[in-house]
Protein backbone atom coordinates (compact mmCIF):
# COMPACT_ATOMS: atom_id res chain seq x y z
CA UNK A 1 0.00 0.00 0.00
CA UNK A 2 1.36 3.39 -1.03
CA UNK A 3 1.40 6.04 1.72
CA UNK A 4 0.24 9.60 0.98
CA UNK A 5 -1.26 12.51 2.87
CA UNK A 6 -4.37 14.30 1.49
CA UNK A 7 -7.56 12.23 1.41
CA UNK A 8 -9.42 11.62 -1.84
CA UNK A 9 -13.10 10.77 -1.39
CA UNK A 10 -14.40 7.93 -3.54
CA UNK A 11 -18.01 6.78 -3.39
CA UNK A 12 -18.67 3.33 -4.83
CA UNK A 13 -22.34 2.92 -5.73
CA UNK A 14 -23.34 -0.73 -5.69
CA UNK A 15 -21.99 -3.58 -3.59
CA UNK A 16 -22.16 -6.44 -6.07
CA UNK A 17 -19.22 -8.23 -7.64
CA UNK A 18 -17.79 -5.19 -9.46
CA UNK A 19 -18.41 -2.62 -6.73
CA UNK A 20 -17.08 -4.72 -3.86
CA UNK A 21 -13.90 -5.57 -5.76
CA UNK A 22 -13.43 -1.94 -6.82
CA UNK A 23 -13.76 -0.73 -3.22
CA UNK A 24 -11.18 -3.26 -2.06
CA UNK A 25 -8.75 -2.46 -4.88
CA UNK A 26 -8.86 1.27 -4.10
CA UNK A 27 -7.02 0.45 -0.85
CA UNK A 28 -3.80 0.23 -2.86
CA UNK A 29 -3.40 3.85 -1.71
CA UNK A 30 -3.79 4.86 1.93
CA UNK A 31 -5.08 8.36 1.10
CA UNK A 32 -8.40 7.20 -0.40
CA UNK A 33 -11.51 7.59 1.73
CA UNK A 34 -13.80 4.81 0.45
CA UNK A 35 -17.55 4.66 0.99
CA UNK A 36 -19.60 1.79 -0.43
CA UNK A 37 -23.31 2.49 -0.90
CA UNK A 38 -25.51 -0.58 -1.16
CA UNK A 39 -29.21 -1.20 -0.66
CA UNK A 40 -28.59 -4.30 1.47
CA UNK A 41 -26.38 -4.92 4.52
CA UNK A 42 -25.08 -8.17 3.01
CA UNK A 43 -23.39 -9.22 -0.22
CA UNK A 44 -25.52 -11.35 -2.53
CA UNK A 45 -24.05 -14.22 -4.54
CA UNK A 46 -26.24 -13.49 -7.50
CA UNK A 47 -24.87 -16.40 -9.51
CA UNK A 48 -26.30 -18.69 -6.81
CA UNK A 49 -29.84 -17.30 -6.65
CA UNK A 50 -31.28 -20.26 -8.55
CA UNK A 51 -29.90 -22.46 -5.77
CA UNK A 52 -31.34 -20.14 -3.15
CA UNK A 53 -34.79 -20.33 -4.77
CA UNK A 54 -34.63 -24.13 -4.79
CA UNK A 55 -33.94 -24.03 -1.05
CA UNK A 56 -30.46 -25.57 -0.95
CA UNK A 57 -28.22 -22.50 -0.57
CA UNK A 58 -28.01 -19.24 1.39
CA UNK A 59 -26.82 -16.68 -1.16
CA UNK A 60 -26.01 -13.90 1.35
CA UNK A 61 -22.47 -13.24 2.62
CA UNK A 62 -21.48 -10.92 5.47
CA UNK A 63 -19.62 -7.87 4.16
CA UNK A 64 -17.35 -8.19 7.17
CA UNK A 65 -15.63 -11.08 5.39
CA UNK A 66 -15.45 -9.32 2.01
CA UNK A 67 -14.58 -5.65 2.62
CA UNK A 68 -11.14 -4.38 3.51
CA UNK A 69 -10.38 -2.38 6.64
CA UNK A 70 -11.45 1.24 6.53
CA UNK A 71 -14.16 0.90 3.90
CA UNK A 72 -17.39 2.48 5.13
CA UNK A 73 -20.61 0.66 4.23
CA UNK A 74 -23.71 2.86 3.88
CA UNK A 75 -26.94 0.85 3.55
CA UNK A 76 -29.06 3.14 1.38
CA UNK A 77 -30.07 3.78 -2.23
CA UNK A 78 -28.41 6.39 -4.42
CA UNK A 79 -31.09 8.46 -6.16
CA UNK A 80 -28.97 11.03 -8.04
CA UNK A 81 -25.38 11.98 -8.76
CA UNK A 82 -25.05 15.75 -8.69
CA UNK A 83 -21.99 16.34 -10.84
CA UNK A 84 -22.01 20.10 -10.24
CA UNK A 85 -21.72 19.85 -6.45
CA UNK A 86 -19.99 16.44 -6.54
CA UNK A 87 -22.44 14.79 -4.22
CA UNK A 88 -24.32 11.49 -4.30
CA UNK A 89 -27.88 12.00 -3.07
CA UNK A 90 -29.41 9.13 -1.09
CA UNK A 91 -32.99 7.98 -0.57
CA UNK A 92 -32.66 8.68 3.15
CA UNK A 93 -32.13 12.38 2.38
CA UNK A 94 -28.42 12.28 3.15
CA UNK A 95 -25.73 13.22 0.63
CA UNK A 96 -22.15 12.05 0.22
CA UNK A 97 -19.38 14.31 -1.08
CA UNK A 98 -17.05 12.75 -3.63
CA UNK A 99 -13.96 13.39 -5.65
CA UNK A 100 -14.69 10.29 -7.75
CA UNK A 101 -17.60 7.89 -8.15
CA UNK A 102 -17.36 4.24 -9.11
CA UNK A 103 -20.67 3.53 -10.80
CA UNK A 104 -21.36 -0.16 -10.12
CA UNK A 105 -25.14 -0.32 -9.78
CA UNK A 106 -25.35 -3.66 -11.60
CA UNK A 107 -28.35 -5.00 -13.48
CA UNK A 108 -31.90 -5.96 -12.66
CA UNK A 109 -34.49 -8.39 -13.92
CA UNK A 110 -36.63 -7.05 -16.75
CA UNK A 111 -40.21 -8.32 -16.69
CA UNK A 112 -41.75 -6.56 -19.72
CA UNK A 113 -44.87 -4.47 -19.36
CA UNK A 114 -45.55 -5.20 -23.03
CA UNK A 115 -46.50 -8.81 -22.19
CA UNK A 116 -49.96 -8.75 -20.57
CA UNK A 117 -49.93 -10.19 -17.06
CA UNK A 118 -46.16 -10.64 -16.87
CA UNK A 119 -45.55 -7.87 -14.34
CA UNK A 120 -48.55 -8.97 -12.29
CA UNK A 121 -48.18 -12.74 -12.22
CA UNK A 122 -44.60 -13.69 -13.18
CA UNK A 123 -41.78 -13.92 -10.63
CA UNK A 124 -38.27 -12.63 -11.24
CA UNK A 125 -35.12 -14.29 -9.93
CA UNK A 126 -32.62 -11.53 -10.71
CA UNK A 127 -32.37 -9.97 -7.25
CA UNK A 128 -32.45 -11.24 -3.67
CA UNK A 129 -35.80 -9.71 -2.76
CA UNK A 130 -37.57 -11.13 -5.81
CA UNK A 131 -35.83 -14.47 -5.26
CA UNK A 132 -37.10 -14.49 -1.66
CA UNK A 133 -40.67 -13.99 -2.86
CA UNK A 134 -40.22 -16.73 -5.43
CA UNK A 135 -38.77 -19.14 -2.88
CA UNK A 136 -41.69 -18.53 -0.51
CA UNK A 137 -44.23 -19.09 -3.31
CA UNK A 138 -42.48 -22.25 -4.44
CA UNK A 139 -42.65 -23.65 -0.90
CA UNK A 140 -46.44 -23.24 -0.96
CA UNK A 141 -46.92 -25.34 -4.08
CA UNK A 142 -47.48 -29.09 -4.16
CA UNK A 143 -44.58 -31.12 -5.52
CA UNK A 144 -46.38 -31.91 -8.78
CA UNK A 145 -47.43 -28.32 -9.57
CA UNK A 146 -46.66 -27.18 -13.12
CA UNK A 147 -43.88 -24.58 -13.24
CA UNK A 148 -42.97 -22.48 -16.28
CA UNK A 149 -39.58 -20.83 -16.68
CA UNK A 150 -39.54 -18.15 -19.38
CA UNK A 151 -36.19 -17.53 -21.02
CA UNK A 152 -33.76 -19.88 -22.74
CA UNK A 153 -30.61 -18.06 -21.61
CA UNK A 154 -28.23 -19.14 -18.86
CA UNK A 155 -30.39 -18.02 -15.93
CA UNK A 156 -33.47 -19.76 -17.31
CA UNK A 157 -31.59 -22.99 -17.96
CA UNK A 158 -30.00 -23.06 -14.51
CA UNK A 159 -33.32 -22.32 -12.79
CA UNK A 160 -35.23 -24.96 -14.77
CA UNK A 161 -32.51 -27.55 -14.14
CA UNK A 162 -32.31 -26.83 -10.40
CA UNK A 163 -36.06 -27.31 -9.97
CA UNK A 164 -36.23 -30.34 -12.25
CA UNK A 165 -33.52 -32.08 -10.24
CA UNK A 166 -35.80 -31.73 -7.21
CA UNK A 167 -38.54 -33.56 -9.08
CA UNK A 168 -40.54 -30.49 -10.06
CA UNK A 169 -42.61 -30.51 -13.26
CA UNK A 170 -40.89 -27.82 -15.35
CA UNK A 171 -41.50 -26.31 -18.78
CA UNK A 172 -38.82 -24.02 -20.20
CA UNK A 173 -40.06 -21.52 -22.81
CA UNK A 174 -36.81 -20.94 -24.65
CA UNK A 175 -37.69 -18.66 -27.54
CA UNK A 176 -36.35 -19.64 -30.95
CA UNK A 177 -33.01 -20.97 -29.66
CA UNK A 178 -31.97 -22.64 -26.43
CA UNK A 179 -28.75 -21.15 -24.98
CA UNK A 180 -28.15 -18.92 -28.04
CA UNK A 181 -24.71 -17.75 -26.82
CA UNK A 182 -23.34 -21.32 -26.86
CA UNK A 183 -22.04 -23.40 -29.75
CA UNK A 184 -24.34 -25.91 -31.46
CA UNK A 185 -22.65 -28.89 -29.70
CA UNK A 186 -22.97 -27.12 -26.35
CA UNK A 187 -26.66 -26.43 -26.96
CA UNK A 188 -27.25 -30.07 -27.85
CA UNK A 189 -25.60 -31.19 -24.62
CA UNK A 190 -27.88 -28.94 -22.57
CA UNK A 191 -30.98 -30.00 -24.51
CA UNK A 192 -30.12 -33.65 -23.89
CA UNK A 193 -29.78 -33.12 -20.14
CA UNK A 194 -33.06 -31.22 -19.95
CA UNK A 195 -34.89 -33.93 -21.90
CA UNK A 196 -33.42 -36.74 -19.80
CA UNK A 197 -34.42 -34.93 -16.61
CA UNK A 198 -38.02 -34.27 -17.56
CA UNK A 199 -37.87 -30.61 -18.60
CA UNK A 200 -40.22 -29.80 -21.48
CA UNK A 201 -38.66 -27.21 -23.79
CA UNK A 202 -41.02 -25.00 -25.80
CA UNK A 203 -39.32 -23.22 -28.71
CA UNK A 204 -41.72 -20.32 -28.61
CA UNK A 205 -42.30 -17.05 -26.80
CA UNK A 206 -44.87 -15.95 -24.23
CA UNK A 207 -47.66 -13.65 -25.38
CA UNK A 208 -49.51 -13.46 -22.05
CA UNK A 209 -49.07 -14.56 -18.45
CA UNK A 210 -52.13 -15.52 -16.43
CA UNK A 211 -52.44 -16.41 -12.78
CA UNK A 212 -52.55 -20.11 -13.61
CA UNK A 213 -51.29 -20.31 -17.21
CA UNK A 214 -49.07 -18.91 -19.93
CA UNK A 215 -50.24 -18.19 -23.45
CA UNK A 216 -47.68 -18.74 -26.19
CA UNK A 217 -47.37 -16.67 -29.35
CA UNK A 218 -49.17 -19.38 -31.33
CA UNK A 219 -52.08 -18.92 -28.84
CA UNK A 220 -51.49 -22.30 -27.22
CA UNK A 221 -52.35 -22.19 -23.51
CA UNK A 222 -50.14 -24.04 -21.02
CA UNK A 223 -51.20 -24.55 -17.41
CA UNK A 224 -48.71 -22.95 -15.01
CA UNK A 225 -49.14 -22.78 -11.24
CA UNK A 226 -45.98 -20.65 -11.07
CA UNK A 227 -44.29 -18.65 -13.84
CA UNK A 228 -40.67 -17.51 -13.47
CA UNK A 229 -39.44 -14.78 -15.83
CA UNK A 230 -35.72 -14.84 -16.69
CA UNK A 231 -35.83 -13.39 -20.21
CA UNK A 232 -33.75 -10.24 -20.32
CA UNK A 233 -32.06 -7.81 -17.98
CA UNK A 234 -32.31 -4.09 -17.37
CA UNK A 235 -30.22 -1.61 -15.39
CA UNK A 236 -31.12 0.98 -12.73
CA UNK A 237 -31.94 4.43 -14.10
CA UNK A 238 -29.51 6.32 -11.85
CA UNK A 239 -27.18 7.48 -14.65
CA UNK A 240 -30.01 8.82 -16.81
CA UNK A 241 -31.65 10.44 -13.77
CA UNK A 242 -28.34 12.20 -13.12
CA UNK A 243 -28.22 13.70 -16.61
CA UNK A 244 -25.46 11.39 -17.86
CA UNK A 245 -25.53 9.85 -21.31
CA UNK A 246 -26.55 6.20 -21.48
CA UNK A 247 -27.02 3.52 -24.14
CA UNK A 248 -30.37 2.12 -25.26
CA UNK A 249 -30.61 -0.11 -22.18
CA UNK A 250 -29.66 2.67 -19.76
CA UNK A 251 -26.02 1.70 -19.18
CA UNK A 252 -23.59 4.56 -18.55
CA UNK A 253 -21.70 5.45 -21.72
CA UNK A 254 -17.94 5.49 -21.10
CA UNK A 255 -14.64 5.58 -22.90
CA UNK A 256 -12.28 2.59 -22.95
CA UNK A 257 -10.86 3.66 -19.56
CA UNK A 258 -14.42 3.23 -18.18
CA UNK A 259 -14.85 6.96 -17.46
CA UNK A 260 -18.18 8.60 -18.28
CA UNK A 261 -18.14 10.43 -21.60
CA UNK A 262 -19.73 13.37 -19.73
CA UNK A 263 -17.62 13.48 -16.56
CA UNK A 264 -14.32 11.64 -16.10
CA UNK A 265 -14.76 11.67 -12.32
CA UNK A 266 -17.49 9.04 -12.73
CA UNK A 267 -16.12 5.63 -13.65
CA UNK A 268 -18.27 2.60 -14.47
CA UNK A 269 -17.76 -1.00 -13.42
CA UNK A 270 -19.80 -4.12 -14.14
CA UNK A 271 -23.14 -4.61 -15.88
CA UNK A 272 -24.21 -0.93 -15.80
CA UNK A 273 -21.36 0.38 -17.94
CA UNK A 274 -21.18 0.58 -21.74
CA UNK A 275 -17.58 1.19 -22.87
CA UNK A 276 -17.58 2.86 -26.30
CA UNK A 277 -21.20 1.77 -26.62
CA UNK A 278 -20.07 -1.87 -26.83
CA UNK A 279 -20.79 -3.41 -23.42
CA UNK A 280 -19.36 -6.73 -22.29
CA UNK A 281 -21.65 -9.66 -21.57
CA UNK A 282 -23.40 -9.23 -18.23
CA UNK A 283 -21.65 -11.71 -15.94
CA UNK A 284 -19.52 -11.86 -12.81
CA UNK A 285 -16.73 -13.10 -15.11
CA UNK A 286 -16.75 -9.65 -16.69
CA UNK A 287 -17.74 -7.67 -13.59
CA UNK A 288 -14.80 -8.51 -11.35
CA UNK A 289 -12.03 -7.47 -13.79
CA UNK A 290 -14.11 -4.40 -14.67
CA UNK A 291 -14.21 -3.52 -10.96
CA UNK A 292 -10.43 -3.69 -10.69
CA UNK A 293 -9.94 -1.67 -13.87
CA UNK A 294 -12.44 0.99 -12.77
CA UNK A 295 -10.54 1.35 -9.50
CA UNK A 296 -7.25 1.57 -11.44
CA UNK A 297 -8.69 4.41 -13.53
CA UNK A 298 -9.57 6.32 -10.35
CA UNK A 299 -6.13 5.63 -8.86
CA UNK A 300 -4.48 6.85 -12.08
CA UNK A 301 -6.50 10.09 -12.00
CA UNK A 302 -5.43 10.66 -8.40
CA UNK A 303 -1.80 9.99 -9.30
CA UNK A 304 -2.01 12.29 -12.32
CA UNK A 305 -1.16 9.53 -14.81
CA UNK A 306 -3.03 8.31 -17.88
CA UNK A 307 -5.46 5.52 -16.98
CA UNK A 308 -5.04 2.16 -18.70
CA UNK A 309 -7.57 1.21 -21.36
CA UNK A 310 -9.86 -1.77 -20.98
CA UNK A 311 -7.95 -5.04 -21.37
CA UNK A 312 -9.82 -8.24 -20.65
CA UNK A 313 -11.17 -11.21 -22.51
CA UNK A 314 -13.48 -14.12 -21.91
CA UNK A 315 -12.41 -17.74 -21.54
CA UNK A 316 -15.67 -19.61 -21.26
CA UNK A 317 -19.23 -19.93 -20.04
CA UNK A 318 -20.12 -22.08 -17.04
CA UNK A 319 -23.66 -23.36 -16.54
CA UNK A 320 -24.94 -25.56 -13.73
CA UNK A 321 -27.50 -28.26 -14.47
CA UNK A 322 -28.66 -29.07 -10.98
CA UNK A 323 -26.05 -30.12 -8.44
CA UNK A 324 -24.53 -33.05 -10.32
CA UNK A 325 -24.07 -31.87 -13.90
CA UNK A 326 -22.96 -28.77 -15.74
CA UNK A 327 -21.25 -27.52 -18.83
CA UNK A 328 -18.21 -25.40 -19.53
CA UNK A 329 -18.34 -23.87 -23.00
CA UNK A 330 -14.99 -22.56 -24.19
CA UNK A 331 -14.99 -19.23 -26.04
CA UNK A 332 -12.60 -16.95 -27.85
CA UNK A 333 -11.41 -13.79 -26.11
CA UNK A 334 -14.25 -11.79 -27.71
CA UNK A 335 -16.78 -14.29 -26.27
CA UNK A 336 -17.42 -16.10 -29.57
CA UNK A 337 -18.18 -19.74 -28.69
CA UNK A 338 -15.92 -22.57 -29.79
CA UNK A 339 -17.13 -26.11 -30.41
CA UNK A 340 -15.15 -27.33 -27.40
CA UNK A 341 -16.99 -27.95 -24.13
CA UNK A 342 -16.89 -30.08 -20.99
CA UNK A 343 -20.14 -31.41 -19.57
CA UNK A 344 -21.51 -33.88 -17.02
CA UNK A 345 -20.08 -34.22 -13.53
CA UNK A 346 -16.79 -32.58 -14.52
CA UNK A 347 -18.72 -29.56 -15.79
CA UNK A 348 -20.56 -29.37 -12.45
CA UNK A 349 -17.29 -29.44 -10.53
CA UNK A 350 -15.87 -26.64 -12.68
CA UNK A 351 -18.95 -24.49 -12.13
CA UNK A 352 -18.95 -25.04 -8.36
CA UNK A 353 -15.24 -24.31 -8.09
CA UNK A 354 -15.65 -21.09 -10.05
CA UNK A 355 -18.51 -19.92 -7.83
CA UNK A 356 -16.48 -20.70 -4.72
CA UNK A 357 -13.34 -18.99 -6.00
CA UNK A 358 -15.28 -15.88 -7.00
CA UNK A 359 -16.24 -15.08 -3.41
CA UNK A 360 -12.85 -16.22 -2.15
CA UNK A 361 -11.15 -13.84 -4.61
CA UNK A 362 -13.15 -10.85 -3.36
CA UNK A 363 -12.06 -11.66 0.19
CA UNK A 364 -8.43 -12.02 -0.90
CA UNK A 365 -8.60 -8.60 -2.60
CA UNK A 366 -9.91 -7.19 0.70
CA UNK A 367 -6.92 -8.53 2.61
CA UNK A 368 -4.31 -7.89 -0.07
CA UNK A 369 -5.31 -5.33 -2.74
CA UNK A 370 -3.91 -6.20 -6.15
CA UNK A 371 -4.41 -9.96 -5.76
CA UNK A 372 -7.01 -10.46 -8.50
CA UNK A 373 -5.70 -11.36 -11.95
CA UNK A 374 -7.58 -12.06 -15.17
CA UNK A 375 -7.12 -12.90 -18.83
CA UNK A 376 -5.62 -9.93 -20.70
CA UNK A 377 -5.50 -10.55 -24.45
CA UNK A 378 -4.80 -6.89 -25.25
CA UNK A 379 -6.75 -3.62 -25.56
CA UNK A 380 -10.36 -4.39 -26.36
CA UNK A 381 -10.73 -2.18 -29.42
CA UNK A 382 -7.71 -3.94 -30.95
CA UNK A 383 -9.41 -7.28 -30.22
CA UNK A 384 -12.53 -6.11 -32.01
CA UNK A 385 -10.56 -4.93 -35.03
CA UNK A 386 -8.73 -8.28 -35.20
CA UNK A 387 -12.00 -10.20 -34.90
CA UNK A 388 -13.53 -8.18 -37.73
Amino acid sequence: MTQHNALHKVVVIGGGYAGTVAANHLRLRDDVDITLVNSRPTFVERIRLHQFVAGDYDASVDYGTLLGDGIKLVVDNATRIDTASRTVELASGAALDYDYVVYAVGSTGAVPSSVPGAAEFAYSIAELESAERLRARLAELPADAAITVVGGGLTGIETAAELAEQGRKVTLVAGRTLAPTLSAPGRRSIATWLSENGVTVEYSAVAEVRRDAVVLTDRAVRHSALTIWTAGFGVPALAAASGLRVDELGRLLTDEALASVDDDRIVAAGDAGSPSGRPLRMSCQAAIPLGVQAADTVLSRIAGTAPPVLDQGFKGVLISLGRHAGIRQLVQADDTPLDTYVDGHEGAQMKEEQCRQTVMGIGMEARNPGTIVWYKPGPRLEQMATAR
